[in-house]
């Protein structure tokens, strides 16, 4: 069969369990474009409403689901060393995805020179200046990374738990579920209550999906209608290095790294984690995503002991798209302000744009928040390039459902490929989608 009637059988199957959400998100791209031409403020208000809300619940039900299922999940594996050889694979194969990314976007941005587009935009004298200053402390200022690394090791648990910060709430309940599976049996009462925190937090996450269709044709429609579709004749280079980036990541890199690593069949695959791939561009958050993430891998073949200790650490710390993006954006800006790129100063990009994205939220707009990280790395802040990074918030939303996309889709799998490593995949199941259990 030829290869372009698989990528449809495949896109047919995900869209025929999830055609309401499909309808939510083209209906959501045309009501934007109205409100664009059109604008009710009421309208708007209501949408935005809408589409916080869908949020809001969603977000509601992480941190009990990664700490819980990073605890069954740990806890579950009761040789010691098959934690380390999950933990071990985990990161090679997250490394290896992230820093593919990292060179695609480089070798893009400096290709097709995305920025050049928006110079005539830019001040002259603040050009000037910051050009200036980027060649006096590009030597001299580095990335804190010592601190970086600190921030990771929670001073108070509950603090973090509190705050929402995620790495350290990850590294806690990493470093506390590899206690508790090593003191024996003793700790089957503590993580009998994880168990049932996850199995309750999966229950509340199937009412909050059938709020999706809605929420995800608010959060389009308030979208579109922020920058309509005259902003792509502005940047639109830019937007289409990313998307090519992006497509590149998705349908070449994962493919081959499917093949190389595994025997999953990547076109069963996105088929079976359709619905996750959509509320994810639709959300633009890979944390609200990662129940439905899970769902799907667990209920396509994809074992609990896999997906409960693989995809939350993924949700949060495997972020490829978003590197991706951080690369392409920074190289963007020093374009836009005429900033000479040496090699040295590439090279340093690339790295602190995987620092950043390892520490980058979850959530919508967090991958152009944390590029700051990477700018500090060249001496410089989003304020001092205040007129590039307009242009980059103004079709941010696009660019975070296009990043989120790709970064749900790597976690799913890097998740399929350590299943298939560990023989914890139902093949029976994930390649016959007549079989597979609704999950929205």
């Amino acid at each position: 069969m030829k290869l372009y009637m698989q990528v449809l059988i495949a896109l047919g199957l995900g869209l025929k369990r999830n055609w309401h959400i499909f309808a939510g998100l083209v209906l959501g791209v045309f009501a934007g474009i109205w409100l664009h031409s059109e604008p009710n403020p009421t309208i708007l208000t209501a949408l935005t409403f809408i589409g916080q809300l869908f949020i809001r619940m969603i977000q509601m039900v992480v941190i009990p689901l990664v700490i819980s299922a990073i605890v069954i999940g740990i806890t579950s594996v009761s040789d010691s060393k098959q934690i380390g050889k999950l933990g071990s694979k985990m990161i090679i194969y997250y490394s290896i995805l992230t820093l593919i990314a990292v060179v695609i976007g480089a070798v893009l941005a400096l290709l097709f020179k995305p920025g050049l587009g928006a110079a005539a935009f830019i001040n002259s004298d603040i050009a000037t200046s910051i050009q200036a200053q980027v060649a006096a402390t590009i030597e001299h200022q580095r990335a804190d990374l010592l601190n970086i690394i600190l921030g990771f090791i929670p001073k108070n648990p509950l603090a973090s738990i509190a705050a929402g910060d995620m790495v350290p709430i990850l590294v806690y309940a990493v470093i506390f579920s590899v206690a508790l599976a090593k003191i024996g049996d003793i700790n089957r009462p503590f993580v009998g209550f994880f168990e049932s925190v996850f199995a309750a937090t999966m229950k509340i996450t199937d009412w909050i999906m059938c709020f999706a269709a809605p929420g995800v044709f608010a959060l389009t429609a308030v979208a579109v209608s922020a920058f309509g579709v005259e902003i792509f004749t502005t940047i639109s280079k830019y937007l289409g290095v990313l998307a090519l980036g992006f497509g590149i990541q998705l349908f070449v890199v994962f493919p081959i790294f499917l093949s190389v690593f595994s025997k999953v069949p990547w076109l069963m695959l996105y088929a079976a984690i359709a619905e996750a791939m959509m509320v994810a561009f639709g959300t633009a958050s890979s944390s609200a995503t990662l129940p439905l993430t899970i769902a799907c891998c667990e209920k396509r073949g994809i074992s609990h002991k896999v997906t409960s200790f693989v995809i939350p650490l993924g949700a949060t710390l495997n972020m490829d798209g978003t590197a991706l993006l951080q690369v392409v954006a920074v190289i963007f800006l020093t374009q836009a302000y005429g900033v000479v790129l040496t090699p040295f100063m590439i090279v340093q990009i690339a790295l602190l744009a995987i620092v950043a994205s390892s520490t980058c939220a979850g959530i919508p707009g967090a991958g152009i928040i944390t590029i700051a990280l990477v700018l500090n790395g060249l001496g410089l802040s989003p304020e001092q390039m205040v007129a590039g990074f307009a242009f980059l918030f103004t079709i941010e939303r696009i660019t975070d459902m296009m990043r989120t996309l790709v970064n749900v889709t790597s976690d799913a799998v890097v998740a399929a490929a350590i299943a298939d490593n560990e023989n914890e995949i139902n093949y029976d199941l994930l390649n016959n989608p007549e079989e597979y259990n609704e999950i929205i």
